[in-house]
């Protein structure tokens, strides 16, 4: 389905069911002071029972997740996430063309077109970031990578032309985003969203006063990397996102995902790190609102 730029409310994706339980988990026990969720696709439907956007925000604030970051991945469901801010006060939009879609519209003669749209829709007020943009050596093969490098380095210009943040989409691609990164130059606010790296590069990050953003896979029981890395980054520097409709934390992981799950990655996180589930949220909080600015105006 395509947005209609001038009403893209109707938008809609469908996650592909397959063979997995797609029953909705119960909500977690709420969270003693609320957070948000740095990064989530609201327009993806997924679950046995289908949840609007409306609803979503309502089952997260009844549990004390009070906002969420709506990302984009293509023309449509960045136009989809800026609709969603300016029309609900829970949400702010981060939009851009992702890497694994920078190919396809450079092949089709679409990459400049779309970069423009993004620049354009990165102009609105309740738009606070760029993202998700990075690179991914796992599912595009060499013949996409000078697209997704020309699209990164585009992506990082219209974060710093506007002074919003930039959200980071990085898999198999360390080394080639840090590079970039430096050789570019970094937007004063640069989030690795769902951090996928190791405690090194999370130290290397942290230094150069990028945030980590931590999702559901931090708790499933082969990331250890993941979990040395949220040991040795500053707390001022840890974020947690759903990367819903994925990344669904243990004990509920292949299940649908969604913001109201939040709580059961903080309390894991907050157990990890030996803090108290409180200073985490207040933390976690403050970290948000200083990348992104407040979601009220």
């Amino acid at each position: 389905m395509t947005t209609d730029p001038t009403d893209p409310s109707g938008y809609v994706r469908q996650r592909e069911q397959s063979a997995r339980d797609v029953r909705w988990p119960d909500a977690p026990e709420p969270l003693p002071v609320a957070v948000y969720d740095n990064h989530a696709h609201l327009e993806i439907e997924d679950g046995d029972e289908p949840r609007g956007l409306d609803e979503q925000l309502a089952r997260a604030a009844a549990v004390g997740v009070i906002g969420v970051v709506q990302a984009g991945g293509d023309i449509d469901s960045s136009r989809w996430s800026a609709w969603a801010a300016a029309s609900h006060p829970a949400v702010l939009a981060a939009v851009a063309i992702h890497p694994n879609e920078a190919p396809a519209y450079k092949q089709a003669g679409r990459l400049d077109e779309a970069i423009a749209v993004i620049d354009e829709l990165a102009a609105q007020p309740r738009v606070r970031a760029v993202g998700e943009t990075g690179l991914d050596f796992f599912r595009t093969d060499e013949s996409g990578i000078p697209a997704q490098i020309e699209s990164f380095e585009a992506h990082i210009d219209i974060a710093k032309r506007h002074g919003i943040a930039m959200q980071i989409h990085d898999r198999d691609a360390h080394g080639a985003v840090l590079e970039t990164l430096e050789r570019v130059g970094a937007p004063e606010r640069t989030v690795f969203h769902c951090f996928s790296g190791d405690a090194d590069m999370a130290r290397y990050s942290a230094e150069r006063g990028y945030w980590l953003s931590f999702a559901g896979n931090v708790t499933f029981k082969n990331a250890q990397n993941l979990r040395d890395a949220l040991a040795v980054t500053p707390r001022e520097r840890i974020l947690v996102e759903t990367d819903a409709p994925f990344l669904t934390p243990t004990p509920h992981r292949g299940r649908p995902n969604a913001p109201y799950l939040v709580p059961v990655t903080v309390r894991f996180m907050a157990a990890e790190l030996g803090m108290p589930v409180d200073e985490l949220c207040a933390q976690l909080a403050q970290n948000t609102l200083e990348v992104y600015g407040a979601f009220s105006d």
